[in-house]
C-alpha cells in the first residue's frame, strides 16, 4: 500500500483545474482573486486536508509570524506568566508562539535554538539554562540578523536586549525586613553562582547584613538547585549547626517551602522561632500555613515588557543597534511567616 504523500497546492490546483499560483493567491486573500474562486479553494483545501508549509512560506516571504520562546521549564508559576504576558502582546499582532523547555540543560538549549532557526522563526525570546556559560548558540541567532531578547536570567557575557528585575534589591528588602523583625542570624538559601540571578540575590543578602552591622557567616550560606527536596536537606543541615538560624531567606519558594516543612516536623514555630521568607510568589505562598512572605517578580509585567521591546527591535531597520537592560522594581510581599512584630 502506498503512503499517502502530503497534499500540496498543485493538489488543489488539479483538483479545481486551475494553476497552483491561482491557488496561492487565494489561500493568501489576494484581491485580485474573486470570491467565488476563493471560496472554492478554501473548501478544496479543506476536502483534501490541506496543511500550509510554512516554512516554504517564510522563505518566500522574509516571515514566518512565529516567535520562538526558551524557558528552564514551563511548570513554573513565574515562568508560564511571562510567557501569557509575552502572547498577549504577540496574539494582539497575529504572531505565534513556540514555547519550548531547556530543563536547565546546556545541549537541549543549543539544540532548541537550532531547531528554532531551522523553523525559520521571525525571532527568539530566552531564559538561561543554569549550566549555559557559553553563549555561541546565541552569538549564532544574531549573526544571522534574528532578533534577540533575554528575560529573567539574562548575561552580559552577550551584547543582546534584556529584560530583569532587581534581584539585589528584592533580597537586600526581604533581609532587611527580617533584620526589622529582630532577626540576626539569618541563614540563606543560593544556587550555583553562575546564574546571574542567584548571584545578586546572594549580593543584596550580604550587603543587607553588612548594612546592618551583622557579620556574614559562611556557614549560613547553603547551595542547592533550591527545589522542594533541596529546601529540605538545606533545613535539615542548618538544624545539625550548634547554633540553629532564628530567620531563612530562599532565593526560591520551593526551597522555602521545603524549609517550612522541616521546621514543622521538628516542632519548630514559624516565624517565632525561626521566620521564613522566599523569592518569586509562586500561587502557594498565599495557602501555605503560615503564609510565606516572599518577592513577587511581576511576571505577566516582564513577559509584556519583554514582547513589547521584542516587536521594537524586529520592526527596526538597524536590528543590531545598542542592546537595551529594562530592570523592574521587584515588590516585597509580608505575610506572616515573617511578622513577630505588629506592622
Amino acid at each position: 500500500m502506498a503512503i499517502k504523500t502530503k497534499v500540496t497546492i498543485h493538489d488543489i490546483a488539479e483538483k479545481l483545474n486551475i494553476t497552483a499560483s491561482t491557488v496561492s493567491r487565494a489561500l493568501n486573500d489576494n484581491p485580485r482573486i474573486s470570491e467565488v474562486t476563493k471560496k472554492a479553494v478554501v473548501k478544496a483545501a479543506k476536502d483534501l486536508n490541506y496543511q500550509p508549509n510554512n516554512i516554504a512560506a517564510a522563505l518566500r516571504n522574509g516571515k514566518s509570524h512565529i516567535i520562538g520562546v526558551i524557558v528552564p521549564t514551563a511548570d513554573r508559576s513565574f515562568f508560564a506568566s511571562v510567557v501569557r504576558g509575552i502572547e498577549e502582546i504577540a496574539n494582539n499582532l497575529n504572531y505565534k508562539v513556540i514555547i519550548c523547555q531547556s530543563y536547565d540543560n546546556y545541549e537541549k538549549e543549543v539544540q532548541t535554538v537550532d531547531a528554532l532557526l531551522s523553523a525559520r522563526v521571525d525571532g527568539i525570546i530566552a531564559s538561561l539554562g543554569k549550566n549555559t556559560e557559553n553563549f555561541d548558540h546565541f552569538k549564532k541567532v544574531q549573526e544571522k540578523g534574528v532578533p534577540l531578547i533575554l528575560f529573567d536570567r539574562t548575561s552580559d557575557a552577550i551584547e543582546v536586549s534584556q529584560i530583569a528585575i532587581d534581584d539585589y534589591l528584592g533580597a537586600y528588602k526581604v533581609v532587611e525586613h527580617l533584620i526589622q523583625q529582630g532577626c540576626r542570624r539569618i541563614a540563606h538559601f543560593t544556587s550555583p553562582k553562575k546564574v546571574s540571578i542567584f548571584r545578586e540575590r546572594l549580593r543584596g543578602y550580604a550587603e543587607a547584613l553588612r548594612d546592618y552591622g551583622i557579620p556574614y557567616d559562611e556557614e549560613l550560606v547553603v547551595s542547592s538547585n533550591l527545589q522542594l527536596e533541596d529546601g529540605r536537606k538545606s533545613m535539615e543541615q542548618l538544624l545539625q549547626l550548634k547554633e540553629m538560624p532564628d530567620a531563612v531567606f530562599s532565593s526560591s519558594d520551593y526551597g522555602a517551602m521545603g524549609a517550612m516543612q522541616v521546621l514543622k516536623e521538628n516542632n519548630i514555630s514559624i516565624p517565632q522561632q525561626v521566620a521564613l521568607a522566599g523569592f518569586s510568589n509562586e500561587p502557594f505562598t498565599s495557602f501555605t500555613d503560615p503564609p510565606l512572605t516572599t518577592i513577587d517578580q511581576l511576571s505577566i509585567t516582564m513577559g509584556t515588557v519583554t514582547a513589547e521591546l521584542f516587536f521594537d527591535q524586529l520592526k527596526s531597520e538597524d536590528r543590531m543597534k545598542q542592546p537595551q537592560k529594562i530592570v523592574l522594581k521587584p515588590q516585597l510581599i509580608i505575610r506572616k511567616s515573617t511578622l513577630r512584630k505588629e506592622e
